[in-house]
């Protein structure tokens, strides 16, 4: 996996989810509802052992503050917030300060951590506009005076905080649309793909850090579009779209994995399975037809960014796929397929075999190759989440660990001794510069290939 294109494209997906979330909600808010409120600075002051942390914000701010320990710290999270553009970091002159920290968290949220030297009691005020002052966020920092700690958050229960990675299991077809007919045993689509999405649900229910939602539980119809909606209603993360292939050639086999293309098809037949497939659904492909040209350039450059996770995540699945017999196609394709045209996740379509092959029908009839196939779905799955897990997710935290600076150390030196780009290290622990301290933590994010 190219190692350079992971900041790069996270940084896109940083950068744009903030926009994209304001977009879809377009319809159902008024305009100011949509504006996020800014962080243009953050300031410091103390005065004997209180430390004030003082955020200049675009306007009034939700928020919420907890503290953790081992190392102690400081949370605050804020609602609909973000950094302003040219925001810098502050410069702490107080012993109790040692660090600040900041990351997206769940899309529209800003996560803002004060790396602590000894346990604090903190209290925040919203502070508005005054003598020539805009809106204030304070955070005063109480140093604990004895060893008893306040129950508030420990560390113990830092990781009620994370939350699971959502994958959205979509069976093709359904209902009034059996999808393909199998040649001998007239087996349809629409039930052998269910029935692999069922046990890969199940696998991924005994995993740790994922949860399954599925798009179509029984022999119902659902729009392609209403497959997206119910998606991002669970919150997905990923998108899984299960089908069955036929074909004229009756000697055609295997399994192939498709992602969206935005400028036509990757080969021909590519191109005829993207128009099967939408056929059951012909309404018009525009998602965000009403909004203004910067609206729809944001749009274009997260698809680009959800694209090339996309394409990761086929990959993986591709070469799981190997392992449980023949493979269609050798890479992955590309389409115009509306049912993965989701914005803000990645999304696959896996043609597990083609039905109107013999042998592959009878194959795909078997509980025992449905469950193959099923791991190795689940197996694409876990190899892309270890290099791109979201932030904010229990596999996340999993897949970094936390490295302490020791005198003489420089980040290039670190980056190679756990094989991973320097980029990543400045992104991951929002580094404005390399100049690095002795004691000071980084959080080193895991390879892929680790």
């Amino acid at each position: 996996m190219n190692k350079i294109l992971q900041p790069r494209r996270q940084f896109i997906f940083e950068c744009l989810a903030g926009g994209l979330t304001a977009l879809l909600s377009l319809y159902s808010q008024p305009l100011w509802a949509r504006q996020k409120v800014m962080v243009r600075s953050i300031r410091q002051s103390s005065k004997g052992d209180k430390n004030n942390v003082i955020f200049d914000l675009s306007a009034s701010v939700h928020h919420k503050i907890f503290t953790l320990h081992n190392p102690e710290r400081v949370v605050i999270d804020l609602n609909d917030a973000r950094l302003s553009q040219g925001f810098d970091s502050p410069r702490f002159d107080h012993s109790l300060l040692r660090n600040i920290r900041y990351a997206k968290r769940e899309r529209s949220d800003l996560r803002v951590v004060l790396d602590l030297a000894r346990a604090v009691s903190p209290k925040s005020f919203l502070l508005p506009p005054a003598k020539g002052k805009g809106h204030r966020l304070l955070v005063e920092l109480h140093p604990q005076r004895s060893k008893k700690r306040e129950p508030v958050i420990t560390a113990n229960s830092e990781k009620k905080q994370l939350r699971d990675v959502v994958i959205a299991i979509d069976a093709g077809h359904g209902g009034k649309d059996p999808g393909a007919i199998g040649r001998r045993y007239k087996t349809k689509e629409k039930n052998v793909v269910l029935a692999i999405a069922r046990r890969l649900e199940a696998l991924v229910k005994r995993e740790k850090g994922i949860r399954a939602v599925m798009i179509r539980e029984g022999d119902v119809f659902l729009p392609l579009r209403t497959r997206i909606a119910r998606a991002r209603q669970h919150k997905a993360d990923l998108f899984i779209s299960i089908h069955a292939d036929a074909a004229r050639n009756r000697r055609a086999r295997g399994s192939s994995v498709y992602v969206l293309s935005k400028n036509g098809a990757t080969s021909e037949a590519a191109r005829v399975l993207a128009e099967n497939e939408n056929r059951v659904d012909l309404k018009d492909d525009v998602l965000f037809g009403k909004e203004d040209q910067l609206a729809k350039v944001i749009v274009d450059l997260m698809l680009n960014a959800t694209i090339e996770a996309s394409i990761d995540l086929a990959d993986g699945m591709l070469k799981s796929l190997k392992k449980t017999g023949k493979i269609h196609r050798n890479r992955v394709e590309q389409a115009g397929f509306v049912v993965l045209k989701a914005h803000d996740m990645p999304s696959v379509l896996v043609e597990t075999a083609f039905l109107s092959n013999t042998q592959d029908e009878r194959r795909l009839r078997s509980k025992v190759h449905q469950g193959n196939l099923a791991k190795a779905l689940l197996g694409g799955i876990k190899h892309y989440l270890k290099g791109y897990a979201p932030p904010g997710t229990l596999l996340a935290s999993m897949n970094r660990t936390t490295h302490v600076i020791r005198s003489g150390e420089t980040l290039s030196a670190i980056a190679q001794r756990y094989d991973v780009e320097i980029n990543t290290i400045r992104h991951y622990n929002a580094l404005k510069s390399d100049r690095i301290r002795a004691g000071q933590m980084l959080q080193i994010p895991i390879s892929a290939g680790g």
